[in-house]
């Protein structure tokens, strides 16, 4: 793993899934109001964030060629 590929996976991919998971899980039982939303929204930058870890993983600055 290079160090491009390593800041993409532990720079971006594990805050956002981090936070989206702390959003959807402790933020959005508290809030009686927006609780949907908040959960919408959580839920979303944690797949975004597993999106971004596993891009992170298959990184590389050569273009493959077959």
């Amino acid at each position: 793993m290079n160090m491009a590929s390593k800041v993409i996976t532990v720079g971006v991919g594990v805050p956002m899934i981090v936070v989206g998971a702390l959003m959807a899980w402790l933020w959005a039982p508290m809030e009686s109001y927006f609780q949907n939303q908040i959960e919408l929204i959580g839920s979303t930058i944690g797949i975004l964030g597993i999106v971004f870890f596993i891009s992170g993983l298959f990184y590389s600055k050569e273009p493959v060629m077959h």
